[in-house]
């Protein structure tokens, strides 16, 4: 009897150790995130992009007239807004100039396709037809094969300069699909006016490209597109360390972005809504409160797309989006959401 009370008293006392180093473990872990969290440097400075699409992309329809009916043969073959075209007849090709090309010195002939669909090859026949109007042969294909536009940087990592900017993709103005992209360049850009946002007409920052290639694009993905500065860029808002979702809180915070006195500054904002187990690019809603920016802006306006929203010190995220029906107000990215795209783009 008194062996099993002994033996009874050592489980309980090892069970009560076993307690006492898990809670003290769970302070430990705290504190290891907070030493191993990122530091960054903080963007808001506007970049231009110029790229090229891997693939010829299709981004609409435009219909053939033939024989006094109009008709579609890309629709007729099952070619779909933001397919990609790689290959006609087994040759790749480079631009829209080389597929209208090979449509045309093919004759009239149907055309073996090999098309990207939702990141899958697919091949389909193509039948072009002879326009009534001048005789040639047209496949009522609209296509694209390159780009180019003007965002704002999120962050660069100071070690390698490597960055991350809009918060989104880019996506074709037409089609609305993420672009798939074979190259881009890193441009300098300048903000060279505003158009005012107002309810069902979003607004714009107005720029152009200041400067040649500072930079290369990498990657485009539903988070942000990606690359590497070639020198570090001037930002005034300094390094901080990153935010993470669970800290994240309804409330006061600030974004920094450049207007078009070319000059980066920080604006007041509040967050709310937070969704923290959102893995795309609407995570939480921004609403601008700063009297300064509503004046300029009317709010959140094309162009500030990757603008970077700090809370408490800390780099949390990005502006996305804007609501067509309130400009003071759009949505923002968790800045994780943005590094695991980033870790999966650039390796």
């Amino acid at each position: 009897m008194i062996k099993l009370e002994n033996r009874g008293k050592r489980v309980a006392f090892l069970a009560l150790l076993l307690c006492f180093a898990l809670l003290l473990s769970l302070p430990l872990s705290a504190v290891a995130r907070r030493e191993e969290r990122e530091v960054l440097l903080v963007g808001g400075i506007p970049f231009g992009v110029r790229f090229f699409t891997d693939g010829i992309l299709v981004v609409g329809y435009c219909d053939v007239t033939c024989g006094g009916r109009a008709k579609n043969p890309a629709r007729d073959a099952g070619l779909q807004p933001g397919d990609c075209i790689i290959e006609v007849n087994g040759q790749r090709p480079q631009s829209v100039t080389e597929l209208s090309e090979a449509i045309h010195n093919a004759g009239g002939t149907p055309l073996t396709l090999t098309v990207r669909h939702k990141g899958e090859d697919k091949q389909v026949t193509l039948s072009p037809v002879a326009c009534d109007k001048d005789g040639k042969c047209r496949t009522g294909l609209w296509v694209r094969d390159s780009g180019a536009g003007i965002g704002t940087v999120t962050f660069v990592r100071q070690e390698d300069l490597s960055f991350g900017g809009l918060g989104h993709g880019i996506c074709d103005g037409e089609s609305g699909c993420l672009v798939p992209m074979a190259r881009g360049s890193v441009l300098g850009a300048e903000i060279g006016g505003i158009k005012k946002g107002a309810v069902g007409a979003p607004g714009e920052l107005k720029g152009h490209f200041s400067a040649g290639k500072s930079g290369t694009v990498l990657q485009n993905t539903e988070c942000g597109v990606f690359g590497y500065f070639g020198e570090q860029p001037t930002l005034p808002a300094g390094a901080m360390p990153i935010g993470y979702r669970e800290e994240l809180r309804d409330g006061a915070a600030t974004l920094w972005c450049t207007l078009d006195d070319n000059v980066t500054r920080e604006y007041g904002i509040e967050i709310s809504d937070i969704h923290r187990n959102a893995t795309g690019n609407k995570c939480f809603t921004v609403t601008v409160t700063d009297m300064d920016l509503l004046e300029k802006t009317g709010g959140i306006v094309q162009g500030m797309s990757g603008s970077p929203i700090v809370q408490n010190g800390k780099l949390v995220g990005a502006v996305t989006h804007v609501l067509i029906g309130d400009p003071t107000t759009g949505y923002g990215i968790f800045i994780e959401n943005m590094l695991e795209n980033m870790a999966q783009a650039l390796g």
